[in-house]
């Protein structure tokens, strides 16, 4: 039956990885250390209906052409990630932040396949649930830019240089956000400066950190 419900250009995925680094599709790929574990949580996820489709060469699961759930791996785990986790109840308490200013989605990481058959039934509750939530038109409560920290060394480069200024507050919210989380991870202030002089032709050119 979960055979109906696999994309054959999902299938490659398993057998290549994602191809987003130059492991891909040779045996030193982390897929190939986590096929059982990759196996069984696409077996959990097509179980509850969802529909197949590679995206960013990942098997991602979408309800009504919207993205939900993911399936990927790290070096020492295989992943099962929510887009809008932060809107489930969690009540098992098993989700995380895939990183420290994530603000929607949520992750689960396991390193063997007993961990996952252990939370099957769970995992499919989450899943459940989070069909739901996408059918209710729940949405994640974004913070806005104003709500990040300007550095001191970014404020006053903006101020000295009105062009820049105007470059900066014309991309888009997520490429600022994207900026000033980058500007301001550094301890010292010389480091600090020194990401901002070295990105500012890219804000002047109109395109974010990872373009």
């Amino acid at each position: 039956m979960l055979n109906n419900l696999m994309n054959p250009k999902v299938d490659r995925f398993f057998i290549t990885g994602c191809m987003r680094c130059p492991l891909g599709d040779t045996p030193n790929c982390k897929v190939h250390d986590w096929q059982a574990e990759l196996a069984k949580l696409r077996e959990i996820v097509l179980g509850c209906g969802l529909t197949e489709e590679l995206k960013w060469g990942f098997p991602c699961y979408t309800f009504e052409n919207n993205n939900l759930i993911m399936i990927s791996v790290l070096k020492e785990s295989s992943v099962l990630s929510f887009f809008k986790g932060v809107l489930l109840s969690d009540t098992k308490k098993i989700l995380t932040k895939p990183g420290e200013n994530t603000q929607s989605g949520r992750v689960i990481k396991f390193t063997n396949i007993r961990q996952i058959i252990e939370l099957e039934s769970t995992l499919k509750e989450y899943i459940l649930e989070m069909i739901e939530i996408e059918k209710s038109g729940q949405k994640v409560a974004f913070k806005e830019v104003s709500e990040y920290g300007i550095p001191e060394e970014f404020r006053v480069r903006l101020e000295e240089d009105p062009t820049l200024k105007s470059a900066f507050y014309a991309l888009t919210p997520g490429r600022q956000k994207g900026y000033l989380l980058h500007f301001a991870a550094p301890k010292q202030s010389q480091t600090r400066t020194s990401r901002i002089e070295k990105y500012t032709p890219q804000i002047l050119k109109g395109k974010g950190l990872h373009d």
